[in-house]
């Protein structure tokens, strides 16, 4: 999800070996004040030693998006060293496709991954696994100036996309009625202002629910958002994914990273200060050119659309069976996915262990345990 003052255009064809051999801010270790350890017994404490250097690489940068900025928060408050993990942070190009091969090879080891796209990729066999995701309402909007009052207004317009329509956002279409097959659809690229500008016919332009309404609001140029989570379109917001050897060998190491973010993102959510903060802890990585008021706006558009929109029967990073089921019905409509891929065999890319192991008391008035016990 690309923000202006990180537009990742320019950043998109780095090689793989780039994002992962970056230096400076750009390649953080856990620089955090905290003692090793000092919140843990020392056989928990020896456990997640032994698992090593864990490499977290983000989705997009270091922006301030859910996913995100708590992992960065955790890394400078100390609250991973507080766990005896040793956690590097990494920043991803915004390129899934990639992330996800970086994270089976075992060159990363946890990082951001829409529970669609860990379907998608394990289709592909491309080996990870999801572990968490704070809600079933995913980023994906479509946008249209103001003279758009129903989408079927949009039969036989330009539609414009980055690449791609989303799966969510064409399944939203096709829900609300309008012919796809009357569609024309043209790549636009990450400059939200030619939809006001309306620039070559365009009538609707995809993108995300906190970056270019933000944008086109801030430039006087308010536009309808459509989401898909109105029409009942299953997605995820903040899902995480591991590498699954790592995870299959260091069970409490995944169990406490989720356990440290999770403490971060309260952290980060506990009013305008701590937000503050927080943001800055992501701008010190990114270097002078982090827009800190639009980032602000991101975590707050983020973590508000999560409270919105929380996930049925499970607390903050529990997985929904159902709605992975949901999507794999999508998928199939859509055909993105093989036949082969039922619903039985996708929830299997899922481990709805860790995060259930890190709450006392089950579903959505479970509280997080901190410290590790």
């Amino acid at each position: 999800m690309p923000h202006p003052g990180l537009i990742r255009t320019t950043l998109a064809a780095v090689a793989l070996t780039t994002v992962l051999t970056g230096c400076g801010a750009d390649s953080a270790a856990d620089t955090s004040a905290g003692s090793a350890g000092s919140a843990i017994s020392a056989k928990r404490c020896a456990e997640n030693k032994d698992a090593g250097t864990i490499t977290y690489l983000s989705g997009y940068q270091y922006q301030s998006s859910v996913s995100i900025l708590e992992y960065v928060a955790a890394a400078k408050l100390g609250y991973f060293k507080d766990l005896c993990l040793n956690v590097v942070l990494k920043p991803g190009t915004g390129d899934t496709a990639q992330n996800t091969k970086l994270l089976a090879s075992g060159q990363a080891t946890v990082g951001p991954v829409a529970e669609q796209d860990v379907i998608q990729a394990r289709a592909n066999g491309i080996d990870l696994t999801g572990v968490s995701s704070y809600s079933n309402a995913g980023l994906e909007v479509l946008m249209t100036n103001k003279d758009i009052t129903k989408l079927t207004q949009l039969d036989g317009k330009v539609v414009g996309h980055k690449g791609y329509v989303p799966a969510t956002v064409r399944a939203m279409l096709v829900k609300a009625g309008v012919k796809w097959d009357s569609l024309k659809l043209v790549k636009q690229g990450y400059d939200p202002s030619v939809l006001p500008r309306r620039q070559n016919g365009l009538a609707a332009l995809t993108g995300f629910v906190s970056n270019e309404p933000n944008q086109l609001k801030a430039a006087g140029h308010p536009v309808t958002v459509w989401k898909p989570v109105d029409y009942g379109v299953p997605s995820s917001l903040g899902a995480m994914a591991v590498n699954t050897a790592f995870a299959k060998a260091h069970p409490h190491a995944v169990e406490d990273i989720l356990r440290a973010a999770l403490h971060a993102y309260d952290y980060c959510d506990a009013g305008e200060a701590h937000i503050a903060e927080c943001v800055g802890y992501a701008a010190e990585l990114s270097g002078p050119t982090y827009d800190k008021k639009l980032n602000t706006t991101i975590w707050k558009t983020e973590t508000s659309y999560v409270k919105d929109h929380p996930t049925p029967g499970q607390p903050l990073g529990g997985i929904d069976p159902k709605n992975v089921a949901g999507i794999v019905d999508m998928l199939h409509q859509f055909e993105v996915v093989p036949g082969s891929v039922t619903v039985e065999r996708a929830e299997g890319w899922f481990d709805t262990s860790y995060v259930k192991d890190i709450y006392a008391g089950a579903g959505v008035g479970g509280k997080l345990v901190w410290p590790a016990p």
